[in-house]
């Protein structure tokens, strides 16, 4: 029987790349054992799933580094596949006696512990994150192509969240529209002031019933202030939740408005509708990390924009004049007028 471990011990959204993952190994090898390796902080996005077996937590500090290799040697994993180079994993499936290893790229510790690998081709072309983590399983047999991302969510959790929004103002029948203004500084991004635009432009043509929910914990004193300033009982702030209940709370709204952030993926993954805006540089486009399913709209800056302003660097990135409010506003009025 095969025991799979994946590891992925990054940022909440990239932990939701692996969950395609997980669904397709119980597909082919219904009988395997599969767990995953994340941290203390993103486990949260592989509560309840119904198509993994054990999940492994390393919070990342030094004096727990041999905890999680014992933890990891007691399931006896005859494969792991290290999703994304972190040489901390690569060295705690290494040490805990897992056999068939497979990573991305060749880093020194990949090479040094006899690590098998998959290429990503310098990105030519662009691929979605979510297709290269499939590559890996790929590599021990599996043949799909579907990335649907997974999130599980109990009728009990959406209750307490449907409990906790009416605690705050937002009744069950309310169009719940999260904005989240947060990015973790992993792509480019509109400012405060550009979301505060577009909050203004929302509210002016939204009902009563329509309530607007900020999510993002690192939002600064002076954004809340402006949105305070405002005086208006459609705004609700919720920037300091722990993420299962961020994740609960998105369950039942619904949109989700933001930038190529873990919010997003969330929401994509639990099937809520998203409006996401994008830069064009190759690293961070819609091609690579946009949000996935049928109920994802990605805007990006288009490629003239880009080349005529930003010349695809990163710290050129354009993004707070090559995507305006009026175009994501479009995307919203739809659920807006029927509410």
């Amino acid at each position: 029987m095969k025991r799979i471990l994946i590891a992925r011990t990054d940022r909440v959204g990239d932990v939701v790349m692996i969950t395609p993952m997980i669904r397709e190994i119980k597909k082919t090898y219904p009988n395997s054992f599969v767990a995953a390796l994340v941290t203390d902080h993103t486990s949260a996005v592989l509560l309840n799933n119904p198509h993994l077996d054990a999940i492994i937590v390393d919070d990342m500090m030094k004096e727990s580094f041999w905890k999680t290799v014992k933890q990891i040697r007691r399931h006896k994993f005859t494969d792991g596949l290290l999703t994304w180079p972190m040489e901390r994993a690569a060295y705690q499936m290494f040490l805990a006696g897992v056999r068939n290893r497979i990573g991305v790229g060749r880093k020194l510790y990949e090479v040094i512990t006899f690590m098998k690998s998959v290429s990503r081709d310098d990105y030519i072309p662009i691929r979605h994150e979510a297709d290269y983590c499939m590559d890996l399983v790929r590599k021990i047999g599996i043949v799909s192509n579907d990335l649907t991302p997974e999130i599980f969510v109990t009728e009990e959790e959406k209750r307490d969240a449907v409990n906790y929004l009416n605690e705050n103002g937002v009744s069950k029948d309310d169009t719940k529209i999260i904005i989240h203004t947060g990015y973790g500084h992993s792509s480019p991004n509109w400012s405060e002031s550009k979301y505060f635009e577009l909050t203004k432009g929302i509210l002016e043509k939204a009902g009563n019933k329509t309530k607007l929910i900020f999510t993002a914990p690192e939002m600064s004193e002076e954004f809340s202030n402006t949105l305070n300033s405002l005086n208006d009982e459609r705004i609700i702030n919720l920037s300091r939740e722990a993420l299962r209940d961020l994740i609960k709370i998105i369950s039942v709204s619904n949109m989700v408005i933001s930038s190529s952030t873990g919010p997003m993926h969330l929401a994509s993954a639990l099937g809520v509708k998203t409006v996401s805006i994008f830069c064009h540089i190759p690293m961070c486009r819609v091609d690579r990390w946009g949000a996935l399913g049928n109920k994802a709209h990605n805007i990006e800056v288009s490629d003239e924009y880009c080349k005529n302003n930003c010349r695809e660097i990163f710290e050129n990135c354009q993004i707070e004049s090559g995507i305006g409010t009026p175009t994501v506003l479009q995307e919203v009025l739809p659920i807006i007028n029927r509410s």
